[in-house]
């Protein structure tokens, strides 16, 4: 069988017995029509080094295909060293020696391990050990919550929480973004990785959305099911990590959401299609019940294609993004949490025809400012050799006739980000998170 690869230094010193965890069974997972797995098996995808080009097959991996009761699958395997994350040790990352699986990843499209054995970590315990191991880095920015005009926090339910982030994966960071004004030193992942889980461990979402994760299974995916949280994981067909030498497998999209208040009763994950061709940006689309009022809501995150010249290309995988959820739902009605890094600009034709769409569709960032009808000046905020990049492209969209918006994050200012831009010593991306907090609507369906 593949084993998985266990990417981190730091857990391969203090893993001193590594137990098997089964993948839930009978989860209620449903594929998008005309939806295909993978070309190759995942866990070839983490065990080695894929190469795009001059596919030769492995006797090795045709053997545990074989073994496993399915077909055999071309896979390349180059002789590269695995990413490090670090040397410090860490008793928590100990205790979560026993979520990480010796056993395969599992051989489909989607990757939703939840461990049966979940050590439990406390999240103050947690945020306390990111501040010790951060404590020579400069202090965090500091971001407060700005509340809506004209707009009642709800008193019946407790809010929905939601945060999206591009975390920026490692292997682009490191080998491929150029981010000219950041140190190489700021990006090692033996600390990164505290800062990623700092700012997600201050804001507690409810429900969080990440994109570009490329430390799925030896970070967040344990870290965070030991946090109460159900994950899911849905990987680039070619993700440009790949072409990283140490590259730690491909990156992709991440949902997570608190198992204490919400149910899964839906799972569709989406390979985006624009102008009739695949592409290499997907979604994951899951349909939750609140556990407090048994409504039902749709999350659903995404990362569309990047790059000026693109505009054409990424507004034909918006409308297929916008097809599939309008075909999830079925006609019934069921509100919707978009989160994603959409690498458009407000002026885009992608935007236009998400807040034109029939779902109902807001942004909340545009309650920060004084009309609420404009979007915040930046998400993202680099220098590159070819200059400085401030853009607007992340978004949280909600269905405005299900949910109203009670507070959201503000960003920091161009003198708190600083001069050299992000990412940097203090904030561990080039995107900034943003952060909502929601409740639902008394009548949705007197609002359409």
């Amino acid at each position: 069988m593949y084993p998985v690869r266990q990417c981190s230094t730091l857990l391969q010193r203090d893993i001193l017995v590594l137990r098997s965890s089964s993948l839930v069974t009978g989860s209620p997972v449903r594929r998008a029509a005309g939806l295909k797995k993978l070309s190759a098996p995942p866990a070839a995808l983490f065990c080695r080094t894929v190469c795009m080009d001059n596919l030769t097959t492995s006797k090795a991996a045709t053997a545990a295909t074989a073994t496993a009761g399915r077909p055999s699958l071309p896979v390349s395997v180059c002789s590269r060293t695995v990413c490090s994350m670090g040397n410090s040790t860490s008793r928590l990352y100990s205790a979560l020696a026993q979520t990480i699986s010796s056993s395969p990843a599992p051989q489909q499209e989607e990757y939703s391990e939840q461990p049966a054995d979940v050590v439990s970590i406390d999240p103050d315990d947690l945020l306390k050990e990111c501040e010790m191991v951060l404590h020579n880095r400069p202090a965090r920015v500091q971001r407060a919550f700005a509340f809506p005009r004209n707009n009642t926090p709800s008193t019946h339910h407790r809010p929905i929480r939601v945060m999206q982030w591009n975390i920026l994966a490692q292997a682009l960071g490191e080998g491929k973004d150029n981010f000219v004004q950041c140190p190489l030193d700021a990006l090692n992942w033996a600390e990164r990785k505290y800062l990623i889980l700092e700012e997600i461990l201050m804001h507690r979402p409810d429900i969080l959305c990440l994109q570009e994760v490329d430390h799925y299974f030896d970070t967040f995916q344990p870290i965070l099911n030991s946090m109460g949280y159900y994950s899911s994981f849905l990987p680039k067909p070619w993700s440009p990590c790949l072409d990283v030498e140490h590259n730690n497998g491909p990156d992709g999209c991440a949902l997570f959401f608190n198992r204490d208040r919400f149910e899964l009763v839906d799972s569709v994950n989406i390979r985006l299609v624009a102008m009739m061709l695949k592409t290499n940006q997907v979604a994951i689309a899951q349909t939750l019940r609140c556990k407090e009022t048994g409504r039902l809501f749709c999350v659903v995150v995404t990362h569309l294609k990047a790059r000026s010249g693109w505009e054409r290309f990424r507004s034909s995988q918006g409308s297929d993004l916008l097809k599939n959820l309008q075909s999830i739902t079925e006609g019934t009605g069921i509100p919707f949490l978009i989160c994603g890094d959409f690498n458009a600009e407000p002026t885009e034709d992608v935007y236009r025809n998400f807040a034109t769409s029939s779902l109902n569709l807001n942004s909340a960032y545009k309650l920060l400012s004084e009309d609420g009808q404009c979007e915040p000046p930046y998400t993202t905020w680099k220098i590159r050799p070819s200059g400085e990049s401030c853009h607007t492209l992340d978004y949280i969209w909600y269905s405005q006739h299900a949910f109203s918006v009670d507070s959201v994050l503000d960003f920091p200012t161009e003198e708190q980000i600083g001069p050299n831009r992000l990412p940097s010593y203090n904030y561990p991306s080039d995107h900034l998170s943003l952060v909502c907090d929601f409740s639902f609507n008394d009548e949705p369906d007197r609002l359409l």
